[in-house]
This record gives structure tokens, C-alpha cells and sequence, in this order.
């Protein structure tokens, strides 16, 4: 039996088992379709003491994070996100030539080219060497380490970020150390990870896997911080991956700024909600069988109906989705993506083929299922052309939608 990665406590109730699965970013070419691909129990627990919800250990982050498939330029509302979240930190804590932004996990640099338009030296720790290279491409110097307590010693930041990162850590102790190593005594720290309450308020049990080693409340990251002498004073619940918390940090020894009545209101809807009591975990499965079967009713009746479905994006939420529901190419003749880094190639696990967007618009399904739900105002707009011969866009997560 596992033990937990931040209280040590033995674990022992299940939150969501979703089988076996390949790893989420693990694409496949089609040289390899005829390799077998490693499977891994997708078994997310809740920690009875201190109920941080986490997957154990399965793949090393060299293993997951060396070479990597996701660039986050390719989405145009995740760049407006990050373009809003520069203005307004250097409104609020005056960032400017004499500061020093460092962001951990910063991928090919869509967030810390703003800070460098704005004048702000910055520094990006990205451990995916083919990421970080087109990062360095554009001009935004970057160090391809992991972020750790070891690798933080020679960093002094006026401002560290870490966006969807603190999941993504196996030793939590490790890196939160790391942030309290890395910043200056008056500095700041702002982490954005998808908020464990609207995970289990909305079915989002797709936001599983195996990168993902922890999925956070704000009761659990307060005690995370407080172990290493870091406090939370002011938190934001924003709408992006379905609904995340921007936590902003300081030195606990650092007085300047004072904690907001916003982490006490967050904190108070999540106790309301149920966060503190291991009941409220139990009852998350449930809601993850409910999804399967709608998913597969709704796919196979389209089958019987002559209908086609296609999907629409190739994010790793939709490989857990599409695995734990056993659908292949069967039922969902392709999907399409964006980036190239992503195309001719086949989901892991289901072996779905990956096109170009066009490849919509020249077959013209009748349904378009879009796999970052999260995403799908974009998508939707972008799209918009399938309405012509009365194609629809359906949505999974919080439940199954056909979209008018």
C-alpha cells in the first residue's frame, strides 16, 4: 500500500478508479502501432488525514517530461490568459527592469514573452529539452532542469510562476522547498492548478492522469505551504481548465503583504462543500460511471444511426476519457488537432488517428465531439463552419451535451 507524497499517512480509500491506461502524452507514430504500449493502473486516492486526492508513482518525470508533446502557443485563449495575468501582476506588484520573473514549467515561452515585451528580465526552467528550444528560439532564456530544492539554490525571483505545474511533481516536498530556495525575501509567488472542487462538483475525472500526481484544494495547499514556512495570501478562482486557483505566496516571515479575505472565503466554500470530510470523496465515482455510460450510449447509438463522429482536439484529458471508456476508432473515426507536433499520429491506447483541422471540413461529420471541453467556446468559434451541413458539437464533461 502506497503512503501519502505530503502526510505519509497509509492510503486506503480509492477516489476514482479508472482502470488501466497508457500514459496520456504518449502519441504514437505509425511505426509504432504494431509495439505493444505500457499500460499503468489509473487509480487516483484520497489521503484520510490531510485529503490531498494524488496517483502513485508509476513513471518517473524524466519519463513523462523529457520529450514532450504539448506547446501551449497552440491555444489563442490560453495565450489571451497568460497576456491578462502580465499586466496585472506588473500592475499590482510593479515588476519592471530591475526584477527578476522566473516561471517554472514555462514551455515555449507564451507567458514570459509578454513580461519580456514589457521590459522585465525573465528566466524559464522547462525540463522538456524539445519544448524549452522553442522557447530559446524565440529569445527567452531557459535552463532545461527539473525544479527542485537542488536546482533552486542559484535562483533569487521577484516573481515565480508556476502554471499547471505543482500537479505535475511526484516529490511535493521537493519543489515547494524549492519555491521558498528560489525567492527573494519580498517576493511572490503565483501557482495556477485546476481546483480539486470543480473536479469533483463537475465529473472532471478526466483531468486524471498519470502526470498529474496531485490534484489540490486550497485547504490542502495551505498546509503544503505552511510546511515550508510559506503562506498563501490571496487567492483567485479563475475559469480556465475547467475551473483553477491562481494562489499567490510569500515568505511566512514576510509581512508586506496581507492575507486577503479571499482565502478564507475559498476556503469556506470548500469546507461547505464537503472537502474536509472523506464522504464527500466517496461519492465521487459514481458521477465517473454516470459519464461512461452516456458516452457510450450516445457514440454507439450515433453508430447504429448511420451517424459519423469525430472528435476535436488531442489533449490528455480526452485520452483518459476515451481509454476509460474503451471507445476506438470504431466509434470515433478520428480526431483533429492544432498543433503539428500532434498530427499523423495515433492516440495512445485507442489508436485514433490525429489530422489537421481541415480534415473536418473535407468529410463533414455529423458530430463533433470536442475533447478540451474546457476549450470549447474556442473551439466552437473556430469551428463554426460544420453548422453549414448541420453538423453538431458535442461535450463529455460535466455530462454528455449536444451543443445547438
Amino acid at each position: 500500500m502506497a503512503n501519502c507524497r505530503f502526510c505519509s499517512a497509509e492510503l486506503k480509500e480509492v477516489f476514482a478508479d479508472l482502470g488501466v491506461s497508457p500514459l496520456a502524452n504518449s502519441y504514437l507514430r505509425e511505426d509504432q502501432l504494431s509495439r505493444m504500449e505500457p499500460h499503468y493502473p489509473l487509480k487516483a486516492w484520497v489521503c484520510g488525514t490531510c485529503m490531498l486526492v494524488q496517483l502513485e508513482e508509476y513513471e518517473s518525470p524524466s519519463g513523462i517530461f523529457s520529450d514532450y508533446a504539448y506547446f501551449s502557443s497552440f491555444s489563442t485563449s490560453w495565450l489571451a490568459h497568460a497576456e491578462r495575468y502580465v499586466k496585472a501582476m506588473i500592475a499590482r506588484f510593479g515588476f519592471d527592469s530591475k526584477s527578476q520573473v522566473v516561471e517554472i514549467a514555462s514551455n515555449d515561452g507564451y507567458l514570459l514573452q509578454y513580461f519580456q515585451a514589457a521590459g522585465v528580465p525573465v528566466l524559464g526552467i522547462e525540463p522538456a529539452a524539445n519544448v524549452a528550444q522553442a522557447a530559446i528560439a524565440k529569445g527567452i532564456p531557459s535552463r532545461t532542469v527539473f525544479f527542485g530544492r537542488d536546482t533552486a539554490r542559484d535562483l533569487q525571483a521577484d516573481l515565480l510562476i508556476g502554471n499547471n505545474v505543482y500537479a505535475h511533481v511526484p516529490d511535493l516536498h521537493s519543489f515547494t522547498e524549492g519555491l521558498r530556495v528560489a525567492l527573494k525575501a519580498d517576493g511572490v509567488i503565483t501557482l495556477e492548478f485546476p481546483h480539486l472542487l470543480r473536479l469533483m462538483e463537475e465529473a472532471q475525472f478526466d483531468t486524471i492522469y498519470h502526470e498529474h500526481f496531485s490534484y489540490f484544494s486550497l485547504i490542502t495547499v495551505q498546509q503544503v505551504f505552511a510546511r515550508h514556512e510559506l503562506t498563501v495570501f490571496d487567492v483567485e478562482e479563475l475559469p480556465t481548465h475547467g475551473g483553477s486557483l491562481r494562489v499567490f505566496g510569500k515568505h511566512s516571515a514576510n509581512t508586506t503583504h496581507a492575507v486577503t479575505p479571499n482565502v478564507g472565503r475559498v476556503i469556506a466554500n470548500e469546507r461547505a462543500a464537503g472537502l474536509d470530510n472523506l464522504e464527500s470523496y466517496r461519492s465521487f465515482a459514481e458521477k465517473v460511471r454516470r459519464v461512461k455510460c452516456d458516452v457510450l450510449e450516445f457514440l454507439i447509438g450515433a453508430r447504429r444511426q448511420g451517424k459519423t463522429v469525430v472528435g476535436y482536439g488531442a489533449p490528455a484529458k480526452g485520452n483518459t476519457l476515451l481509454n476509460y471508456c474503451g471507445v476506438g476508432p470504431e466509434l470515433l473515426a478520428y480526431t483533429v488537432d492544432r498543433s503539428p507536433h500532434k498530427q499523423n499520429q495515433y492516440l495512445p491506447g485507442t489508436r485514433i488517428p490525429i489530422r489537421a483541422p481541415e480534415a473536418i471540413l473535407e468529410s463533414r461529420p455529423d458530430y463533433v465531439m470536442i475533447l478540451p471541453w474546457n476549450l470549447k467556446d474556442e473551439i466552437t468559434e473556430q469551428m463554426s463552419a460544420i453548422r453549414s451541413w448541420g453538423g453538431k458539437f458535442v461535450v463529455a464533461i460535466p455530462s454528455l451535451e449536444v451543443l445547438a
